[in-house]
């Protein structure tokens, strides 16, 4: 048996970049350094972004790159039969939402954003995050943490189920949510005062990032969590969602240094910034793709050229349970 399960969770909304190569080297290594198992699931929730297009040139680069989950064949790997899909749980998350809404733990909500907007505004003076173009018009979180805290307007109103698809989870005031980053220490976070009752479903029928990570890691067996500093305000949230659905051993957090420009902004594959499938046309090799990821990877690692099966001895002498 493994030592644990973590896995590489790309989102098929883009192509690859050098964080996404990072976050791999960080998901492999510590993998292949301490007898762990790798688990690749495509991050497909949002249908209206997805393309399929995406999807196979994920694993393409993957491949290319030598990072090959465990469970799977080159072969089959490249034809996409090994994926765990989001889009294939729609079944799984309906039923984890029922769950919640019939112990009373999540209710249904007829906001929209600009209701969220002039509510917040309202209660707190302020708006915390930034709005990004990738949300939808209700959905108050994304995978990058950006969002509006919501003010809790529908929980004691009677919103009728039938009205609505949207759903969110009840969080409550005052408990803080302790855990053991493997990289950046102790950390404590309050989600009624970082996001409020967040999104379970919009009111267009789409999962949210925040619901479907924590069912599939549930679900999957996934105990070590590995993803860039930019997913850290998302943790606490997460572990509450995770306890609420029965999870009584949280997973081992780990959250790596992201890869910037040089005013800080971090990568985005809606920029299309330094893409894999773009140096690989260059003719970059993919040991130097793999060198110069290592090297803005938070790793002691001089950035020479690096086969995908020597990144282990990267993080043999980092320990998990220090």
């Amino acid at each position: 048996m493994p030592a644990f399960t973590t896995r590489f969770a790309p989102a098929p909304t883009g192509y690859l970049h050098l964080g996404h190569v990072v976050n791999a080297i960080w998901v492999w290594g510590m993998a292949r350094a301490h007898d762990g198992h790798v688990l690749l699931r495509l991050e497909d929730h949002d249908r209206g972004r997805c393309r399929t297009e995406y999807e196979q040139a994920i694993l393409d680069d993957l491949d290319w790159l030598g990072f090959v989950p465990d469970g799977a064949t080159t072969s089959d790997f490249r034809a996409g039969a090994h994926p765990q899909r989001q889009s294939d749980n729609s079944a799984r998350y309906e039923a984890r939402l029922a769950e919640l809404e019939s112990q009373g733990l999540a209710y249904p909500c007829s906001c929209s954003r600009a209701d969220i907007a002039r509510a917040s505004g309202a209660a707190t003076g302020t708006v915390t995050g930034a709005v990004t173009g990738a949300m939808t018009a209700d959905t108050t979180d994304t995978a990058d943490g950006s969002e509006l805290r919501y003010p809790g307007t529908c929980r004691t109103r009677a919103v009728s189920p039938a009205s609505t698809l949207a759903r969110r989870i009840r969080v409550n005031a005052g408990t803080l949510e302790h855990f053991n980053d493997r990289r950046l220490g102790p950390q404590a976070q309050d989600p009624d005062l970082q996001c409020g009752d967040f999104l379970a479903r919009d009111r267009r029928g789409n999962f949210t990032y925040q619901f479907c990570v924590v069912v599939d890691d549930l679900e999957q067996g996934v105990d070590l969590v590995i993803r860039g500093e930019d997913l850290l305000t998302s943790t606490g949230r997460q572990l509450r969602l995770a306890r609420l659905l029965g999870r009584t051993e949280p997973p081992l957090i780990l959250h790596h240094p992201l890869v910037t420009h040089a005013d800080g902004r971090k990568l985005s594959k809606s920029a299309g910034d330094s893409g894999v499938r773009e140096l690989r046309e260059r003719g970059v090799s993919a040991a130097a793709v793999l060198g110069q990821a290592a090297a803005l990877a938070g790793l002691d690692y001089d950035g020479s050229p690096l086969g995908a099966t020597d990144i282990p001895r990267l993080f043999a002498a980092m320990r998990l349970h220090p």
